[in-house]
């Protein structure tokens, strides 16, 4: 029997590929979301006990195909109730697909699935929130964790952004040339999300989700090839790779979090570093400067350094000054602080956080508490560190990251 876990994960990786495929066939987006979601929960409910079909996504695709049927045929009732009298001849597009119907289940829409959903007539919220769901295949739970808002608002912001693009008439297919710019920043934004949720998850036992990574790398790669000179596109692949290329080294063989200036570096992926640092240093030489390629170039600094002693502070810290200047963002200012503290000492960096105890998007966020501690104890104020590891090990809902803020305060202690 397939545990819940690994079951949980097949899921997720089926998720926009079941959607892209009857959203394809049908149009509707609306409907075809709630359909597959119906169909994941009898998945998630069936296949512990009676085991994984043997081709799990024709099997979603024809329990959520027989699902839409149902659902169109509820709408089309009660638009029949609404105009009473008139006769309504329902598109082809909205036609509920017939028992013997077929569709091509070995076809990826990822790509066009997530276009859709940074469509420019949703907010950028909404874009984010409905892709996180439909593409990257989080829960509503998740999500609302990585906005920092309560399950019920999320979920109210998906279902207003589904009937949102029913109403404008959202279509299923990759933009033209003179569309991309209104979409381009919320899918790198939304990309880079699934990324980090991949990276350091929001919640749960794990600290990373190596299928959330993969995915974001696989889109964006997609992405890289559909627009190659665009130097953010560019950008934020050679991001994900020289991050990624840390994962492994990230977590000790019981789980526990392994910070950046104690990993063993001969297990970071050298070949990952290698493509990041091209794609970076070409996007930087031949394209128009962005916010997500000064990232990748921290991360390049980071990722060729030889030990934690020989990384390139000084560099670090003008990238992360002129990043803050072209993007200002309370994470920029806080990683600014951390810079500015290896260069300049801790209370330089101690100073540039007190700019953020009124930050709004870092209310109730563990990481400013977390930065704030490793501060104090690099400046020698042991029991102020101490509080305030055990302060942000408080408002994390990541086990690992819990565990490690903890021990960091246990050891204070001593």
């Amino acid at each position: 029997m397939t545990g819940d876990h690994e079951i949980g994960d097949l899921l997720r990786r089926l998720t926009p590929q079941v959607i892209g495929v009857l959203t394809r066939k049908y149009g509707v987006f609306d409907l075809c979301e709630d359909a597959v979601q119906e169909a994941l929960l009898a998945a998630a409910t069936q296949w512990p006990e009676q085991g994984v079909p043997e081709h799990p996504r024709a099997w979603l695709i024809t329990a959520a195909s027989r699902r839409l049927t149902d659902l169109i045929r509820s709408d089309s009732a009660r638009r029949q109730r609404e105009e009473r009298d008139a006769v309504m001849q329902r598109p082809e597009s909205m036609r509920a697909p017939s028992a013997d119907e077929t569709v091509n289940a070995d076809h990826d829409d990822s790509l066009q699935l997530l276009v859709l959903c940074c469509h420019p007539a949703l907010s950028s919220a909404s874009q984010i929130a409905l892709t996180l769901r439909s593409v990257a295949g989080l829960t509503t739970a998740q999500i609302a964790a990585a906005f920092l808002v309560p399950e019920a608002t999320m979920s109210q912001r998906i279902t207003r952004a589904k009937l949102r693009l029913a109403e404008v008439g959202a279509h299923f297919s990759m933009p033209d040339a003179d569309e991309w710019p209104a979409r381009l920043a919320a899918v790198l934004h939304v990309l880079y999300l699934v990324f980090n949720e991949g990276y350091t998850s929001t919640s749960g036992p794990d600290l990373t989700r190596p299928e959330l990574t993969a995915e974001a790398i696989r889109l964006t790669r997609q992405m890289h090839r559909v627009l190659p000179d665009d130097g953010e596109v560019t950008g934020v692949l050679a991001l994900m790779l020289l991050t990624e290329a840390r994962r492994t080294a990230r977590t000790a063989p019981d789980g526990a979090l392994v910070p950046l200036a104690e990993q063993d570096r001969t297990r970071w992926n050298s070949e990952q570093i290698a493509e990041g640092v091209a794609l970076v240093s070409d996007a930087l030489t031949r394209t128009r400067l962005g916010p997500y390629q000064l990232q990748a170039a921290i991360a390049a600094i980071h990722d060729e350094a030889a030990d934690p002693g020989s990384t390139d502070w000084a560099q670090i810290l003008a990238l992360y000054a002129l990043l803050e200047s072209m993007a200002p963002n309370p994470m920029v200012t806080l990683n600014r602080a951390i810079a500015l503290a290896e260069v300049r000492g801790p209370r330089a960096g101690l100073r540039v956080l007190e700019q953020l105890d009124d930050a709004r998007a870092l209310v109730g966020h563990h990481r400013l508490l977390a930065v704030r501690a490793h501060l104090l104890e690099m400046d020698g104020q042991v029991a102020k560190a101490r509080e305030a590891y055990l302060g942000a090990a408080r408002r994390t809902t990541s086990g690992p990251e819990k565990r490690y803020l903890e021990a960091k305060a246990h050891n204070l202690s001593r």
